[in-house]
């Protein structure tokens, strides 16, 4: 049997989420909660991989067992079990073959700027006081949906067999003190978003023209791109699938 869990995790003490050698990381914390729980090894397989310090709001990965569970129980015993910076929402039985992964057909990020200095948020967000010109940056980002290929936005030498990706929505929205940036697509590159944002950036203080953005993504070439923003703005906020993958017996 094939169980989706939902959860979140502030990232700020972990090295991303996939099991590192000698490295604490989300999936191994997990993973070692349900193999205790369940009394069996359990290995959960992401929707996605995050670097070290990004956060996430909506994680989802899937895991197998041999017998049914109750998953209210489950959920409670986790939240108990779990340090205070990963929580469980939801398990839910899906398809013998559903992939948290593969599956996913849409994924949201957002990343937070704090424009004042905020002791309430400073491991959470990115603290950037300079002037930016937030239309320029918007007219920057909306120009990526009419893109396909962010080589230029890729760490360089990933191992991925295609930098094709479906932008549908890239936008910066101001709140009081913050900041705060979000991009959806089917899938996302390795630093993508944090490589993005910092570009939008030099956008914004002028420091790079729309034009200049253009020829960045067309260079294909991270070098042109500008520096990456930091991880500890970064969440992943919310993963999409079809319904067809609930529709477990």
């Amino acid at each position: 049997m094939r169980y989706f869990i939902e959860f979140s995790y502030n990232g700020t003490d972990y090295h991303g989420w996939q099991v590192q050698p000698n490295a604490l990381t989300v999936q191994s914390v997990l993973d070692k909660a349900l193999s205790i729980l369940l009394k069996k090894p359990t290995t959960t397989m992401g929707a996605g991989r995050t670097d070290t310090g990004v956060h996430a709001a909506q994680m989802v990965a899937h895991f197998d067992t041999e017998n049914s569970i109750d998953t209210e129980d489950l959920i409670y015993k986790l939240n108990s079990f779990l340090p205070k910076t990963i929580a469980i929402h939801n398990i839910k039985q899906v398809l013998v073959d559903a992939h948290a992964r593969f599956d996913a057909t849409k994924r949201t990020y957002r990343y937070k700027i704090a424009t004042i200095k905020d002791v309430f948020n400073v491991d959470n967000a990115y603290y950037y006081t300079k002037s930016l010109d937030i239309d320029l940056m918007n007219e920057a980002s909306n120009s990526l949906l009419n893109y396909s290929d962010f080589k230029s936005f890729s760490r360089a030498h990933s191992d991925v067999k295609t930098h094709i990706c479906a932008i549908s929505e890239a936008f910066w929205i101001k709140n009081e003190h913050e900041l705060i940036f979000q991009i959806s697509a089917d899938r996302f590159l390795r630093n993508m978003v944090r490589a993005i944002v910092g570009t939008l950036l030099d956008v914004g203080n002028h420091k790079t023209s729309l034009e200049d953005f253009h020829h960045i993504i067309q260079s294909k070439d991270r070098s042109k791109a500008g520096a990456s923003a930091p991880a500890k703005g970064l969440y992943l906020t919310k993963i999409i699938y079809p319904d067809t993958i609930y529709d477990a017996k």
